[in-house]
């Protein structure tokens, strides 16, 4: 059992308790009809108390599993590219990319380091406690060399993977902010890490709006090994 499926155990259990609550408000309103019926007004007061004490803690609970449920979202991850480099010369490097969906991408790049950049788009706090996910679009890939004089100087290799064609709704936005009252905010992230021959790396986006980079294991020990590169 991962993390997460460790934290959704305290969300469904609570959950759990405020749709029996509700049920034992509910419950206790019928009670309450049926002991006023009767002319027994203490016994109703009593009913009445314990239908507004369950109806609260009902209110709490659900309340609580809620905005736990979005904080537990804030922690996920969304796959976005998985990157796979080849080494051509020194500083030179073959990539391809490959989308989830199965679309896939070669491409060449200069440099120590490849590095992803996107745009995302955050949603307002009670959007985002929600669970509705951050959006984002692939913004452009470049080589990075580690030498600040060498990427001062060095040829840069950058290539855009947006796409103007179509309906955009960050640049829709950015023109009419108005036209989306819940939208927090629309910023760019990006990551990078180290480019070693046969290296494979997968790039997430968190609930948070972070591009995260990560390297599989083989791509690991070749980044930390010395000369890996």
């Amino acid at each position: 059992m991962n993390l997460i499926e460790l934290l959704r155990l305290p969300v469904t259990a609570l959950l759990v308790l405020a749709a029996v609550l509700l049920l034992l408000s509910l419950l206790q309103l019928l009670t309450l009809r049926r002991r006023l019926d009767a002319g027994a007004r203490l016994a109703a007061c009593w009913h009445g108390l314990l239908c507004v004490a369950c109806f609260a803690l009902a209110v709490l609970l659900g309340a609580g599993g809620w905005a736990l449920r979005g904080y537990r979202l804030l922690g996920e991850e969304t796959p976005v590219v998985e990157i796979d480099a080849r080494i051509l010369s020194p500083q030179r490097w073959a990539v391809t990319l490959s989308w989830p969906d199965g679309d896939t991408r070669q491409l060449q790049l200069a440099g120590d380091d490849w590095r992803v950049e996107a745009v995302v788009l955050r949603w307002k706090l009670p959007a985002l406690l929600a669970g509705l996910p951050p959006l984002y679009r692939l913004d452009r890939i470049d080589g990075r060399y580690d030498d600040p004089a060498r990427e001062a100087s060095a040829p840069r290799t950058v290539t855009g993977l947006g796409s103007a064609d179509g309906f955009d709704l960050l640049d829709l936005h950015r023109q009419y902010p108005r036209a989306l009252p819940m939208v927090d905010a629309v910023y760019g992230s990006g990551t990078f890490l180290p480019l070693v021959d046969g290296g494979h790396y997968s790039v997430s986006l968190t609930r948070s709006g972070a591009l995260v980079a990560r390297p599989d294991a083989a791509t690991q020990q070749r980044i930390s090994a010395p000369l890996g590169r």
